[in-house]
């Protein structure tokens, strides 16, 4: 059967009437600040006191865009006897959200829970050097993360919390047994 000329026209003209009579949706952004999700992909929070100079993230990401100085400094023997140790210091953290591409490899290879995503998502500048966010930045980012989603009430105890717990228990059971005399009588 042929099509009936100018059916595309009329199919067209009712999608345009439809909608012309539907309420809009568009949010005046800067009035009405968006609902986000809340575990939504903004800017990256670095949390320095976890950070280990590893640079596994800054090896790790595909764009380049972190930059992460430090020095070694000795640490005296933490028993009498005992041999000095070298640990790595920060120097700088950076990254250079102009070139970020938001991937978040960064915060899923960082082995110590140093970098986390932070919801925030105006930090526009007027100057692109300005978007290269130094560690005291990315520390003010941290206070803006949200608290992790709880554990789901059926889930099985995770095993760090559950060896805690055992050895929190065996300690509590050899203070309370009492002190029974050691060796036996003649």
């Amino acid at each position: 059967m042929a099509p009936i000329p100018g059916s595309g026209l009329a199919k067209g003209l009712a999608v345009t009437l439809r909608t012309m009579t539907r309420k809009t949706v568009t949010e005046q952004y800067p009035d009405a600040l968006p609902e986000l999700p809340p575990r939504t992909r903004g800017v990256i929070g670095l949390f320095e006191e976890n950070c280990t100079v590893c640079m596994l993230c800054a090896r790790e990401c595909p764009d380049w865009c972190i930059y992460i100085d430090s020095h070694k400094e000795t640490v005296p023997p933490a028993a009498p006897g005992g041999r000095e140790r070298s640990r790595n210091v920060l120097d700088r953290f950076a990254i250079d959200f102009a070139l970020c591409m938001y991937c978040g490899i960064c915060i899923e290879v960082c082995p110590f829970d140093a970098l986390f995503w932070s919801p925030e998502f105006e930090y526009a500048e007027t100057d692109i050097r300005d978007l290269t966010h130094e560690r005291d930045k990315l520390r003010e980012w941290m206070w803006t993360v949200p608290a992790p989603p709880a554990l789901d009430p059926g889930a099985e105890e995770p095993k760090e919390i559950a060896a805690a717990r055992k050895t929190a228990e065996k300690l509590a059971a050899s203070q309370a047994a009492p002190e029974q005399p050691q060796g036996g009588g003649s």
